[in-house]
């Protein structure tokens, strides 16, 4: 069995701080994007990431914050309801000089409940699993105003997309499965 609470490392992928690795305190439930995955995914947002306003409300080790952040997104908001994941990112961004981030401690359904100040572009969400997260926070998301009318929505889960209520106005854009997690991008479309 892992021990809790034990330092670990990632390592972002591209951008401004390309191969910069970074530590972060393991935490139950905690399963941070792998690289070959991250890789995957900011390839196929390539032409959306620049100059991006990105949320990432179970923010965890931060792995997609910071590589959203390195490849050029505008903002980022983070969330994580443990103190030690919000200090570390905190730290991360700080040792980076980094004023485009933004990490609250928060639970993330109680940030999705209300309405942000300005929309987002870019959404990652990848809610621990077997506690039946995603859902609401995709009917929040569509709901309270925090998704730009053709905006992006990353999603991890442990059950196939097509059994999912995803919103009517998403539409799948790309997918691919790795072990059991199933990895999902989302267009936004309004009418």
């Amino acid at each position: 069995m892992k021990q809790q609470n034990r330092p670990s490392q990632l390592r972002v992928i591209a951008g401004e701080w390309r191969s910069r690795r970074f530590s972060f305190t393991e935490q139950p439930g905690l399963r941070p994007t792998p690289d070959r995955v991250r890789e995957t995914l900011f390839n196929w947002l390539s032409m959306y990431i620049e100059g991006a306003r990105c949320l990432d409300p179970f923010a965890g080790s931060g792995a997609l914050t910071l590589e959203a952040l390195s490849r050029g997104a505008a903002h980022a908001l983070a969330c994580d309801t443990s103190r030690d994941v919000v200090t570390t990112l905190r730290g991360h961004l700080q040792t980076l000089q980094c004023d485009r981030g933004e990490i609250r401690l928060q639970d993330a359904m109680s940030l999705l409940a209300g309405t942000p100040g300005a929309p987002f572009d870019l959404v990652f969400l990848d809610p621990p699993f077997h506690q039946d997260l995603l859902v609401p926070a995709c009917t929040a998301l569509e709901d309270n105003g925090w998704l730009t009318p053709d905006a992006l929505i990353y999603t991890e889960s442990e059950t196939p997309p097509d059994r999912l209520p995803f919103p009517a106005s998403w539409h799948l854009h790309r997918e691919k499965k790795a072990g059991k997690v199933w990895y999902s991008l989302w267009q936004r479309r309004e009418g």
